[in-house]
């Protein structure tokens, strides 16, 4: 390896459910060879099936090997480290539990690599998390999964896109659930969160963010519910007087649709659909879901496995490609923030002349 080809960022990528459209957005992402000038990418997943979508996509553009112990890898070549089934069967557009297997195995072994540092970053290709069945718990999703995996209790599903960012409090619970998720604790610990990660992994150094509240006109001075004033306001003010730029809260359908989210670094929704939803109609086919708070840095596109459309040349790679810059960014910052806060200058005594 050149010495160019070992200062890139080793981006670790899962190739999510392989009857879904997770190996065609790869595939077409790296179709471009200008993306291997940024990174050295590491493919979790089998070169059957890499070789599979290559053929039935017809796909010419970008060629790959399997990366084994003691191969050096070259360059411009999507490097694959087989851990799926050799025999596993492929059906494009279909579920199945093989391949939720098969997910969930790749997964691990990019986290087991992501842990000793031996890639810098990881980018999850999406998955169906009906199909996955972890040998304790409930898989609910890569979020929760992954914060588990290195014992880390709260994190903030970041979506993010060149114009706005939106953090949630609650993932992927059910709705009628949301309100008794909520607490003032929770809320702080969010915004404290998104407040760290803006400033070391986006450089933003003091971020404004804007808080929802949770229910219609964030409540109607309690008309439409109290949360508001007994659970979301108290952890703004308390967030304020640590120093941290948040306030609200705002009604969501007037923050967002009045474009006054523009006004803000990050917009914190206080539960999935009333974030993803806005964020999707404005930034969709471009966004990034990010996980703050992580000691690692992931990043996935913002949509899903796509059966519907899988295996017929009609999913766009722009999504998965921004997550692959995103997790590179992020890296980066990362690391220059270590270094930084490593050898911090040291104040000096001016003396002024008399």
């Amino acid at each position: 390896m050149s010495q160019t080809e070992k200062n890139k960022p080793k981006i670790g990528i899962t190739i999510g459910d392989y009857n879904g459209v997770g190996v065609e957005v790869i595939l077409k992402a790296f179709s471009d060879n200008r993306l291997f000038d940024y990174c050295t990418p590491i493919v979790y997943g089998s070169t059957k099936i890499i070789a599979y979508h290559k053929k039935a996509l017809n796909i010419d553009t970008v060629n790959h090997q399997q990366l084994k112990p003691g191969t050096a890898p070259a360059a411009k070549l999507l490097k694959v480290v087989n851990f799926i089934d050799e025999n596993a069967i492929i059906n494009v557009g279909t579920a199945s539990p093989q391949a939720g297997e098969s997910a969930l195995i790749a997964l691990d072994a990019a986290l087991k690599d992501l842990k000793e540092g031996t890639i810098d970053a990881l980018v999850t290709a999406p998955l169906d998390k009906s199909l996955v069945k972890p040998k304790t718990g409930t898989f609910t999703g890569h979020t929760e999964y992954i914060a588990n995996y290195f014992g880390v209790a709260e994190t903030v599903m970041l979506l993010t896109c060149d114009f706005i960012k939106v953090g949630l409090v609650t993932n992927h619970i059910p709705v009628k659930e949301v309100a008794t998720a909520l607490t003032t604790k929770k809320i702080l610990t969010k915004i404290e969160i998104l407040n760290e990660s803006l400033f070391k992994d986006f450089g933003i150094s003091k971020p404004k963010i804007a808080v929802l509240g949770l229910n219609p006109h964030a409540g109607d001075n309690g008309l439409l519910g109290s949360e508001e004033k007994e659970i979301i306001l108290p952890a703004i003010k308390k967030a304020q007087e640590n120093g941290i730029l948040a306030y609200g809260p705002y009604a969501a359908d007037g923050l967002m649709g009045s474009g006054q989210y523009d006004k803000f670094d990050v917009v914190l929704a206080m539960y999935h659909d009333q974030g993803l939803v806005a964020f999707k109609s404005l930034g969709f086919g471009s966004g990034v879901n990010f996980t703050a708070g992580l000691p690692v840095v992931r990043t996935s596109p913002d949509h899903g496995t796509a059966f519907d459309i899988a295996g017929k040349d009609l999913a766009l790679s722009d999504s998965f490609r921004e997550a692959v810059f995103t997790a590179i960014d992020v890296a980066r910052n990362r690391k220059v923030y270590d270094e930084i806060a490593a050898n911090p200058l040291k104040k000096q005594r001016i003396e002024s002349e008399r």
